[in-house]
């Protein structure tokens, strides 16, 4: 599984783009998730921590930064990055986003809520684009009724092509067995 999940991600992302990772790098020893990280071709990798990253978080040096929770702003639309999925986030009733992984795609989706279940095994084990995500979003906050115009106005506003610094951006939660001893699968 190690390798499919690897080439998937290598063929969504380019080594100049910018790719959040949400938990659960790999199972094993900071050697091994070291390994693993060096066959990833992206060099811009922005952590946020899962329950299952002790290996990693003896190489966070490796990535861009390593938090327990982030807020991101891409295209004007700001984004609450986690792990973990909450119920409210910061500026939830403003319009933005919140991305998590950790469910395996089992937390039944919130249609009122502009967050999403991002981990990889929710999308053929490749990484989310930014587009895709903003697709769902939009699709949700038109079902919104009697609410704030708000969210949908910022939505509207974002745009899919590249950042000004020319990168494209992914998300990836991964399967914190994806490298692990056994191989075994369980989330990506």
């Amino acid at each position: 599984m190690d390798a499919a999940i690897l080439g998937r991600l290598n063929s969504s992302v380019a080594e100049d783009d910018i790719l959040y990772f949400l938990g659960d790098f790999c199972r094993g020893s900071g050697r091994e998730a070291l390994a693993y990280r060096k066959r990833i071709r992206c060099k811009n990798i922005f952590f946020v921590e899962g329950n299952h990253d002790d290996g990693a978080r003896k190489i966070s040096t490796e990535f861009r930064w390593w938090k327990q929770l982030a807020e991101v702003k891409f295209h004007d639309q700001v984004i609450v990055l986690c792990h973990y999925a909450m119920r409210v986030w910061h500026h939830s009733f403003r319009g933005s986003w919140h991305l998590y992984g950790h469910s395996h795609g089992r937390l039944p989706d919130d249609p009122a809520a502009l967050s999403m279940d991002v981990g990889v095994d929710t999308h053929k084990f490749r990484p989310w684009r930014f587009d895709e995500i903003k697709e769902r979003m939009e699709e949700k906050a038109s079902r919104w009724k009697g609410a704030d115009s708000v969210p949908l106005t910022r939505m509207q506003r974002a745009r899919t092509e590249p950042d000004s610094g020319g990168a494209r951006r992914a998300l990836l939660q991964s399967a914190h067995d994806a490298h692990s001893k056994d191989h075994h699968h369980r989330r990506l």
